[in-house]
């Protein structure tokens, strides 16, 4: 098996590591997360919850209502505001971390997209790649 992934916060006080390879990159266009990136989106690796393990530091956690209605936990560094990864409440098993945590993401290319119905004009989207309107099942 590959060494494991590791990332962080910007400042360091998080640090995490997955351990399953990445196999999708989504890029996600829903009103949240072009609020909490201050873009037009963010980038994100969906991976079972079991894979990433917090090495350092404790997150905070914001609860929120998500595009989709449903409870979406996100979890960023109080230090200095970096989204870390979010959590679904009606799906524990599963987290979302945010790519540009990753300290190195290889060769790793963005699969889809989701939430393109609130995808700001300026946002590229890869006509090649998949597109789904709203939240994937």
């Amino acid at each position: 098996m590959p060494a494991p992934l590791s990332g962080s916060c910007l400042c360091g006080a998080i640090r995490y590591t997955i351990s399953a390879p990445v196999t999708e990159l989504r890029a996600c266009h829903c009103t949240h997360c072009q609020k909490t990136s201050g873009a037009g989106g963010s980038v994100n690796v969906p991976l079972a919850a079991d894979a990433f393990k917090i090495t350092q530091g404790t997150p905070k956690r914001y609860a929120a209502k998500a595009d989709s209605g449903r409870t979406l936990f996100r979890f960023f560094c109080a230090e200095c505001g970096s989204p870390i990864y979010s959590q679904r409440e009606s799906n524990p098993a599963m987290v979302t971390v945010r790519a540009g945590t990753l300290d190195n993401a290889g060769e790793m290319k963005i699969t889809a997209h989701i939430w393109t119905k609130s995808a700001r004009p300026w946002s590229h989207i890869d006509p090649a790649a998949k597109q789904i309107p709203g939240q994937p099942n």
